[in-house]
């Protein structure tokens, strides 16, 4: 942008887009779990025994506000490399 050319602001900016795509991810869990569609990494979400199901069920038990926790923490930790 604006022929900036510098590896620190191009590495801030990749975390920045990282920590974006994860919140838009996390923020689009409620629509796409009506139309029975789940994006977000199963990896984590068997870490906490939740399955897609509970998703499109709208559980809001513990361990599915754990994989969230998880998953927000990721894009916290990207902010954090900005800094």
């Amino acid at each position: 942008i604006l022929g900036v050319r510098d590896i620190h602001a191009d590495h801030a900016a990749s975390h920045i887009g990282k920590a974006q795509g994860i919140v838009t991810c996390l923020r689009a869990t409620p629509y796409h779990s009506t139309r029975h569609k789940v994006f977000l990494p199963m990896d984590i979400c068997m870490l906490h025994g939740v399955s897609q199901e509970d998703f499109i069920r709208g559980k809001q038990e513990k361990n599915v506000r754990d994989v969230i926790y998880d998953i927000a923490s990721q894009a916290h930790t990207h902010l954090e490399h900005v800094r």
